[in-house]
């Protein structure tokens, strides 16, 4: 079984080393890793281009595939990677975010060998934790991942990081990012791929324990507004007008009190 992993860099010297540290250090082997570059102007390729051959020179089954070049932003290079992937299941982990243990990849694939009836999960996913640039833990993500998960369960947010979202490859490949959002197509992306497991009648399954660490500092949280805003025409897309006025005025009075107690 191979796991595709994309990261999506530009200029981002100061932010990959890291996260490609964190995937090289896997025991599991198979692995296929996918840099899209937007032309970065500073040492963000050589870096890439080191581990790159790095891993050439221990030949275990480690592919890295690296590819600068312009791009129309944020979610056009996610297609860009995705369609570059040939691997059982997909995930993106972009410069700056990091696999949580040396054996994330293999806890994955233990899940999907103990799928019943033939059938592999649509999904594999797990908990989040959000760090800062240094790697020191700031907390665990404050959304709680549910046992069970289906395509209705983001209408409570985002229960799952898109960092620790795995999704079988050939229902990947066939659901490409919608790129008239900017911030927040993977949210998007995640409930098309979970309806898509609905209608093919394929599980979701749950790794125990954290399989994620999460750059606090993302484009997300730099344009937190711009977000909430997309986000909310995203749940409106999929949920309903009433349904999603209806959450969103229940997180705002959860982040108030949630305030209220960190005073």
């Amino acid at each position: 079984m191979i796991i595709s992993i994309v990261t999506i860099t530009f200029n981002a010297e100061g932010l990959l080393q890291p996260t490609l540290d964190s995937v090289r250090q896997q025991t599991y082997p198979d692995v296929e890793h996918i840099i899209i570059d937007g032309a970065s102007t500073d040492g963000t390729v050589g870096l890439a281009r080191k581990y790159q051959q790095e891993q050439q020179a221990k030949g275990k089954g480690h592919e890295v595939i690296i590819v600068s070049e312009p791009d129309n932003g944020l979610y056009d290079a996610m297609n860009k990677g995705l369609k570059r992937t040939t691997g059982d299941y997909v995930l993106f982990l972009n410069a700056g975010d990091r696999l949580a243990s040396p054996d994330t990849l293999q806890q994955v694939v233990d899940v999907a060998a103990m799928c019943a009836d033939g059938k592999l999960p649509a999904v594999i996913y797990g908990d989040t934790d959000i760090i800062d640039k240094d790697g020191r833990f700031l907390g665990h993500r404050h959304l709680s991942v549910p046992n069970k998960l289906t395509w209705r369960s983001f209408r409570r947010g985002m229960l799952v990081c898109h960092q620790a979202f795995y999704v079988w490859g050939d229902i990947a490949r066939k659901v490409p990012y919608d790129t008239t959002y900017r911030y927040s197509s993977d949210v998007d992306w995640c409930i098309r791929v979970m309806k898509q497991a609905h209608h093919l009648g394929l599980p979701l399954s749950r790794v125990s324990g954290v399989v994620a660490l999460y750059l606090k500092e993302g484009e997300t949280t730099r344009h937190h507004q711009d977000s909430l805003r997309e986000r909310f025409a995203v749940m409106r897309k999929h949920y309903g007008l009433l349904s999603t006025a209806t959450m969103h005025a229940w997180f705002v009075v959860r982040a108030f009190f949630r305030k209220l107690k960190t005073k």
